[in-house]
């Protein structure tokens, strides 16, 4: 099993900055990436970015060049600038294991203001 830990979010004005941060513990020796995903109210949970054991990441068009996804196979950090009110959801952290294996974190809201 791998167990994921959410730590940041909040609330912060339009233009404002966050930092999220996400420990994994157990069977970290397994996970292929460990990423970010967000969900807003109706709508569908999406990808933010990841991080791969190799070190190469992969971000949404939508927060490239505001958001950057930095640390190690076992513990990530989400630095998020310039934020949006569009950016508001609740943010999950992911590992990925297999196409079978995934864990999920609790959650962490994150609100933006205009």
């Amino acid at each position: 099993q791998v167990q994921l830990v959410e730590s940041g979010g909040g609330l912060v004005q339009a233009g404002g900055s966050l930092r999220l941060s996400c420990e994994a513990s157990g069977r970290t020796f397994a996970i292929y990436s460990l990423g970010w995903y967000r969900q807003a109210p109706g709508k569908q949970r999406e990808l933010v970015a990841r991080m791969f054991r190799g070190g190469s990441t992969l971000y949404a068009d939508s927060v490239k060049g505001r958001f950057d996804i930095s640390g190690k196979i076992d513990h990530i950090d989400l630095q998020m600038n310039s934020l949006r009110p569009e950016d508001t959801a609740v943010y999950y952290c992911n590992a990925f294991v297999t196409a079978q294996e995934e864990h999920w974190g609790q959650g962490t809201q994150v609100t933006v203001s205009s």
